[in-house]
């Protein structure tokens, strides 16, 4: 069984003020240092083997502490990277929230793509794809992926048999931890959220 350890980046100041999508300068803000900082403390329980990574430089700055921390390089992977916001990316959610479609990406995402960018449907192919990756060359290994909000719910809702419909019904906060097992029965979700230390996770035995 693989156990995957789901983590958001930390606080930007964008956070809950635009759509930073691919936006490249997108960097954490004092706050989101603090918290990438205090990763390694609240890791140390586990023996993770590998690090994996969105591209995009506030996951990275994220990841870094831990990787440096435990020796470890950070693989980057495109396909944990956000979702593909086209028209949307760097507008403002004051602005987006009066749209007529903002109803429907928080009630229907099933049906909505965005304009000259992805649907969510979209995103969770490769995200999950991306996964499955990792989750097959690390049998038996707990592994860290960085990644973002709608990205990190997507993927929880996959394995938790969550209709796409209702993934906005789950919270993924700044720098939080969800924990997903995976084996070849299936997945179980450990954590989700977590924004505390993880030293009372069991690990499976080998």
């Amino acid at each position: 069984m693989t156990t995957l350890i789901l983590i958001r980046h930390g606080h930007t100041d964008w956070a809950d003020k635009k759509l930073a999508g691919w936006l490249p300068d997108v960097h954490l803000s004092d706050q989101g240092k603090q918290q990438a900082e205090e990763l390694p403390q609240r890791l140390a329980a586990l023996n993770i083997t590998a690090i994996y990574s969105s591209p995009l430089e506030r996951t990275l700055e994220t990841a870094q502490p831990l990787a440096k921390a435990r020796g470890l390089r950070i693989h980057k992977v495109a396909d944990l990277g956000e979702v593909k916001f086209g028209e949307w990316q760097g507008q403002t959610l004051k602005v987006l929230s009066h749209k007529k479609e903002w109803k429907i990406v928080q009630a229907a995402p099933s049906t909505f793509q965005f304009p000259d960018g992805e649907s969510f449907r979209e995103t969770q192919s490769r995200a999950v794809g991306a996964i499955e990756k990792i989750v097959a060359g690390h049998a038996q290994d707990t592994v860290v992926a960085f990644s973002h909000g709608d990205v990190i719910k997507l993927i929880v809702a996959y394995y938790s048999g969550i209709a796409l419909d209702n993934f906005q019904r789950i919270a993924i906060s700044p720098a939080s931890i969800s924990v997903i097992e995976l084996g070849p029965v299936g997945a179980r979700l450990g954590r989700l959220n977590d924004t505390g230390p993880l030293q009372n996770h069991q690990q499976p035995k080998k």
